[in-house]
């Protein structure tokens, strides 16, 4: 046996045939340990065959202190270009994935432990400008130990500067994408790296600020187990998800795709379903329809897309500290016309309604979705929202984080947005915690969903002071689709199979995308500020007398 076909995965020790493991994409088929790529490996991993153009950043100072330590700066210098064939840790090209266009900036850790000094600054400003340029997306694959001391403030201030570079791809309303390996630290982390559209990280990648060595020896803080991994860092909110080098280019391909318009006459055979006169629904005691509404048989938000066919790529996190479970968002293509979707999620089952904290959002939920609304409305695509919670979250926890404050901001983005927003309440709307996602231009309910100021238990309670006048209040509260919609609560009605949704999830689902299609068709091509205007004029009069009042 040649030893020279084997190596040992420096995270399990297991012995792999050097081939196999470069066809994993130098993945151990054991423990599932990434091991590094260079810069060029990852080009050639992500980009189509042949479609590569080598992007060249400007020339910039590379020993501006003269910096001597044991070992003098410009020989350490020399040593990593002749040890890597890079002039830097960054390499820079334009191409495609799966055939659609990309500038990809891949930093190699080989150079100088991937630091970030006035040549990588440069070569992330050239491939951000590179994508200006051609208006094209940007993708940044980021490996660095953070910022070269050896150029002092001149590597500080790169931090700035490729921020601002990320700035300018915002107002053009490009997608940007941060691909996050092992290790991300620094300068590097705390600027250009997580101020992406989408970051996406590999399995045990590591990204932070002060590296783990540092806090412990700074402030004798003991960390937790897994701290700064990729999956500590999903937990916690910092990541829209983790994705196995295997399965790259097809998250790669649905994001870059979602960015696509559709033609002009996007789905003109779509038939609207919506019932828009109360005289046409059934008459239902108002205890009935709450019951109906509140059935785990009825399809989820998740149910709902996964019926729909869409291509959906879920996107996480509120990027300060935390993921709510409890509502769940993402780009996805309806019907071929790209959406961002936001919803409540609850489950079917104890388990599933336990983990998704029975679909009441927490505050981390309600900033998940004001970064997706905006999200949204720098790519110009639609918002549709789909609810269905008993409320926002109560309790110590979430009010110490501010709810309030999150709900209020969540009102302010949805209502101001100039993208079209078609809002469908699908099981339960309760009170302002549905309200946070229904500030729409066209505002829906299923025909047995409830939509109500307080849940009718909590009315009863209150001003019956007895729950057994749950019944009456809930008539009295007005929650049933007929009420709301001769009231003008709602726009309209989304009809469901005979029995309620539960009983034909399918169709239910087919109907509430039918309702979405035909509202956005209408929609999607209107001026966004006449969007957000005619938005604000609704809401202006909601409990007066006059129609329109003028603005």
């Amino acid at each position: 046996m040649d030893l020279t076909d084997w190596l040992s995965c420096s995270g399990c020790g297991m012995l792999i045939y050097r081939k196999r493991f470069d066809r994993l994409s130098m993945v151990c088929p054991d423990c599932g340990r990434h091991a590094q790529l260079t810069a060029e490996q990852r080009l050639e991993r992500l980009l189509d065959a042949s479609s590569g153009v080598t992007v060249e950043p400007a020339a910039s100072v590379h020993d501006p202190l003269q910096f001597e330590d044991l070992i003098p700066y410009a020989g350490r210098l020399d040593t990593a270009r002749s040890r890597t064939g890079m002039d830097c840790a960054v390499r820079v090209a334009r191409g495609t994935i799966r055939g659609r266009g990309v500038v990809v900036a891949a930093m190699d850790f080989r150079f100088l432990g991937g630091s970030m000094g006035a040549a990588e600054g440069e070569a992330i400003v050239t491939a951000a400008e590179e994508a200006l340029k051609h208006r094209l997306p940007l993708l940044v694959v980021t490996a660095s130990g953070g910022a070269r001391m050896q150029e002092g403030a001149f590597s500080l201030l790169q931090m700035a500067r490729t921020s601002n570079a990320m700035a300018a791809l915002d107002e053009a309303g490009l997608l940007t994408i941060t691909l996050v390996t092992d290790p991300t630290y620094g300068g590097v982390a705390a600027s250009f790296s997580t101020l992406s559209d989408v970051i996406l990280a590999e399995p045990g990648a590591r990204m932070g600020f002060a590296g783990p060595r540092v806090i412990q020896q700074t402030i004798r803080q003991q960390l937790p187990e897994g701290f700064q991994t990729s999956e500590f860092l999903l937990d916690h909110g910092l990541l829209d998800g983790v994705v196995p080098r295997g399965e790259l280019s097809q998250v790669l391909e649905s994001l870059l795709a979602l960015g696509s318009p559709p033609e002009p006459d996007w789905n003109p055979a779509v038939t609207d379903p919506v019932i828009r006169f109360p005289e046409l629904l059934p008459e239902r005691p108002a205890e009935q329809v709450v019951g109906l509404a509140r059935d785990l048989g009825r399809p989820t938000a998740l149910d709902h897309v996964a019926a729909w066919g869409s291509d959906f790529v879920e996107l996480r996190g509120d990027r300060a500290g935390a993921d709510c479970p409890a509502v769940v968002g993402g780009l996805a293509d309806l019907e071929g016309l790209p959406v961002m979707l936001i919803g409540h999620q609850k489950g079917h089952t104890t388990s599933e309604l336990v983990r998704r904290d029975f679909g009441m959002p927490s505050p981390a939920g309600y900033r998940k979705a004001v970064r997706l609304m905006r999200l949204a409305a720098k790519l110009r695509v639609p918002v549709v929202t789909l609810i269905d919670t008993p409320g926002a979250h109560p309790g110590l926890e979430a009010e110490q984080r501010g709810q309030s404050h999150a709900i209020a901001e969540c009102l302010r983005v949805m209502g101001s947005l100039d993208v079209p927003v078609v809002s469908v309440i699908t099981g339960e709307g309760g009170s302002g915690g549905a309200l946070a996602l229904a500030v729409a231009d066209r505002l829906l309910l299923c025909e047995n969903a409830i939509f109500s100021v307080i849940s009718p238990e909590g009315c009863a309670a209150i001003l019956w002071r007895t729950g057994e006048a749950a019944p009456a209040a809930a008539a009295a509260l007005g929650v049933d689709a007929g009420t709301l919609l001769s009231n003008g609560i709602v726009d309209g009605v989304v009809p469901e199979p005979a029995g309620g949704a539960h009983r034909d999830p399918a169709v239910a689902s087919e109907l509430v995308r039918d309702a979405v299609v035909s509202a956005l068709r209408e929609l999607r091509e209107q001026d966004g500020a006449a969007l957000r205007e005619a938005r604000r004029r609704r809401l202006r009069w909601f409990g007066t007398y006059r129609e329109e009042v003028a603005i």
